[in-house]
């Protein structure tokens, strides 16, 4: 499926735009499952105030959704109508630290994030190593593991709304929640200053260390995947329900539950976005029957069926 070329039209009421605009853009390359449909209009802005004039100017009827290193993400076979942002790592992706407070902008790699930290003995933020995911998706998200997440290190975050304003934002004002931020989802945003703590090298180096570990003993993270699918419900693992219900293993065209971690689906190669999201589907169904408990999705969907 392709959309309607509106790149020159962007272009003519955006004569100072200094960021790559590109049309009918594949997204499946840019998500880890290699499945779905293409972005309308796929925008790279070379900073921030690029962002914020691509913003201010984009025709408000346009949907704006943003995309990290697509991770923890679904796109519909469909494609995105509208812009899809995407941060890079030149102009959105430094790391530095100052004390015990490390700074880094939205498109920087949590794990590049908890590494920065560690090389300046910081610790408390160990935890973002274990995360395969961005800055900006960690704010959007809340995301966490092994037993922390990032409100519990979060000074401020900054972000750029859909009229092209800039705003900061304190941990109070993020309405953190859990695998969930309370800010606008249509706020950009484009760095975060995070606190930690001066530790010895030694006991942050061996945190770092148990993270990997368990990442790479307990997760299928050499598959085409998208991290954990569903929300851990109150009290209960989300891998224990799909398995009590029978779903280790369970395929629906090439996507397949993962035999190794069962809250993980993986693109055996052939899958579609439909594939990925029916099997997660049919498992949430399969829970529901079997435990009364209804599973939420945890990684995100974006874009229109095919």
């Amino acid at each position: 499926m392709t959309f309607p070329d509106i790149t020159p039209d962007l272009k003519a009421a955006m004569p100072e735009l200094r960021g790559r605009l590109l049309a009918n853009q594949s997204l499946a390359e840019l998500t880890w499952f290699r499945a779905g449909g293409p972005a309308q209009v796929l925008f790279t802005p070379s900073d921030e105030d690029d962002l914020a004039y691509f913003l201010a100017h984009l025709p408000r009827e346009l949907p704006v959704c943003v995309v990290g290193v697509g991770s923890n993400l679904i796109v519909r076979d469909g494609g995105m109508p509208g812009a899809v942002i995407r941060l890079a790592p030149r102009g959105f992706g430094e790391t530095t630290v100052d004390g015990d407070i490390v700074s880094a902008g939205a498109a920087a790699l949590d794990k590049r994030v908890a590494e920065a930290a560690a090389a300046a003995n910081v610790s408390g933020l160990e935890f973002f190593f274990g995360i395969p995911g961005t800055v900006g998706g960690a704010l959007r998200m809340n995301a966490g593991a092994n037993g922390a997440e990032t409100r519990d290190v979060l000074i401020e975050a900054v972000g750029i709304s859909r009229d092209g304003k800039k705003h900061a934002f304190t941990n109070a004002d993020m309405k953190f929640a859990y695998r969930n931020s309370g800010v606008d989802p249509s706020t950009v945003f484009t760095s975060a200053r995070f606190r930690g703590l001066i530790a010895a090298p030694e006991r942050i180096r061996a945190r770092m260390n148990e993270v990997q570990n368990h990442r790479e003993t307990a997760q299928p993270i050499r598959e085409k995947t998208g991290g954990s699918t569903f929300k851990n419900p109150p009290g209960n693992s989300a891998w224990k329900l799909i398995d009590a219900a029978g779903c280790r293993g369970l395929r629906v065209g090439g996507a397949q539950v993962s035999e190794m971690h069962c809250n993980f689906l993986i693109n055996t190669g052939s899958a579609t976005g439909h594939d990925i999201e029916t099997l997660g589907e049919t498992v949430r169904a399969r829970v529901k029957q079997n435990s009364g408990i209804e599973l939420h999705w945890e990684i995100k969907r974006i874009g229109i069926p095919e």
